[in-house]
């Protein structure tokens, strides 16, 4: 199967040339997308791991089921006191950031 960007060798080169440089408008809005779909997909992936439901999880930290939907697909904006509600309370697991 023969590509279309030959030139294109990894995926920050296809953004750079879909969405611009780092830094331009339209590529800092992607990624932030992109990692708020990270999120909701890891916050998912422990969810079942610890066999709860959206409801469950919802109930536990005192928020509505479809705001758990919502951070899972990566809808919804994060505060990090939410993130920390969510994984440390409503999971019992722990968060540890790391800054590059």
């Amino acid at each position: 199967m023969e590509t279309k960007n030959k030139n294109i060798k990894t995926f920050a080169q296809h953004l750079d040339k879909r969405y611009g440089a780092t830094g331009t408008k339209e590529r800092t809005e992607f990624e932030i997308k992109a990692k708020s779909f990270a999120i909701g997909e890891l916050i998912k992936e422990e969810r079942k791991l610890a066999q709860m439901t959206q409801e469950q999880l919802a109930e536990k930290i005192g928020a509505k089921k479809s705001f758990i939907s919502r951070i899972e697909n990566g809808h919804s904006d994060i505060q990090l006191s939410t993130l920390y509600k969510l994984i440390e309370f409503g999971l019992g697991r722990k968060i540890n950031f790391t800054i590059k």
